[in-house]
């Protein structure tokens, strides 16, 4: 259920002079499900123990990723005859719950969820005995060399609305010069979002101690975006026309702010914008940036049909792509070399 507080914030010089102001936790769950196929089992099972198989995915806006460990992870007696699976998050702020099963070919979990409930993960999280080896191939889990594990996952979203705090600008104590606009904010908030905000605004130098910091390279309308989504954890209501440059200039602020989870809304919004005329920046943005599921959506794109054909014609993608971020080079090539050959 929503709760909501009421915060009362002293800034005035006299007592009894103060500012009252409101913020609001909105508490949300959201579930779904990720299926891992594990294909050559028996091949696998060659790996040392302590070694995995990873595969990523994205969910509820955070990235994430199972392990699996044919041979177990920990000592031998630990895991001995023993598969491990693990669950990794990719941001360390995520409250949430999961459970790991294996599918048997009647689409039924062949043994029972196994269930960990988590807060701030930034390690590895699961089941060291995930499954008996012997038992997974005398199941039906295992048909033609490969078997499937489900994960189901419920994360607890906090959406906090402090729009009308950064609006009103009730106890800003730092103000930003970007371009010709002026924004006010509260270091807490900025420091509390943001890996980088929390090292300039708290550190030694001119920015930790300044009560007016200047922006360069960014445009105001970006910066204001970049305010909305660190106060609210949402992406800025933005008109159809100018969404694509937005997720662009937003991506490239994302990333020099550390906002992992705003890098990510950018790239899945980017990715519905790939195309003849665009398919190179976005490629040389995704490379620049490590945007990995941008950069692979860039890549399916090209090596589809005759897009890469078509899209080398009709903007010059490739001399641009040579010039803007020649390090791309090498991989799209050999991916067309293997496509051209299969």
């Amino acid at each position: 259920m929503p709760s909501t507080s009421t915060s009362t914030a002293r800034t005035g010089a006299q007592e009894g002079d103060y500012h009252c102001t409101t913020s609001e936790i909105d508490a949300t769950e959201v579930s779904g499900s990720h299926v891992l196929t594990i294909k050559g089992y028996s091949q696998a099972k060659g790996l040392p123990r302590n070694e995995f198989i990873s595969s990523s995915f994205t969910f509820a806006g955070h990235s994430w990723s199972i392990r699996y460990y044919p041979n177990g992870c920990g000592t031998y007696k630990e895991v001995a005859d023993y598969a491990s699976v693990y669950l990794v998050a990719g941001a360390p702020d995520v409250m949430a719950r999961f459970s790991i099963s294996l599918v048997s070919n009647s689409g039924r979990p062949y043994c029972s969820d196994y269930m960990c409930q988590f807060l701030r993960m930034s390690e590895p999280r699961g089941f060291q005995a995930f499954v008996n080896r012997n038992a997974l191939e005398l199941s039906d889990c295992l048909r033609n060399d490969s078997f499937k594990i489900r994960c189901e996952i419920t994360m607890l979203k906090l959406v906090r609305n402090l729009g009308d705090l950064l609006s009103s600008g009730d106890g800003a104590d730092v103000m930003f010069e970007v371009g010709w606009k002026t924004f006010k904010a509260q270091r807490s908030i900025l420091t509390a979002r943001s890996p980088v905000f929390k090292a300039e605004l708290f550190s030694p130098m001119k920015e930790g101690t300044a009560t007016c910091a200047w922006i360069d390279d960014m445009e105001g309308g970006v910066f204001k975006a970049l305010l909305h989504f660190i106060y609210t954890d949402t992406f800025p209501d933005v008109d159809e026309g100018d969404a694509m440059a937005m997720a662009q200039h937003l991506l490239v602020a994302a990333d020099r702010y550390g906002l992992e989870r705003l890098k990510l809304m950018c790239e899945e919004k980017l990715c519905r914008y790939i195309g003849v005329s665009s398919v190179s920046t976005l490629l040389a943005l995704a490379e620049q940036h490590g945007c990995a599921g941008l950069k692979k959506a860039c890549f399916g794109f090209l090596m589809s049909g005759n897009n890469l054909l078509a899209a080398s014609i009709v903007t010059g993608s490739f001399e641009r792509l040579t010039n803007s971020c020649p390090s791309i080079l090498p991989e799209l090539l050999s991916k067309l070399t293997v496509t051209s050959s299969s």
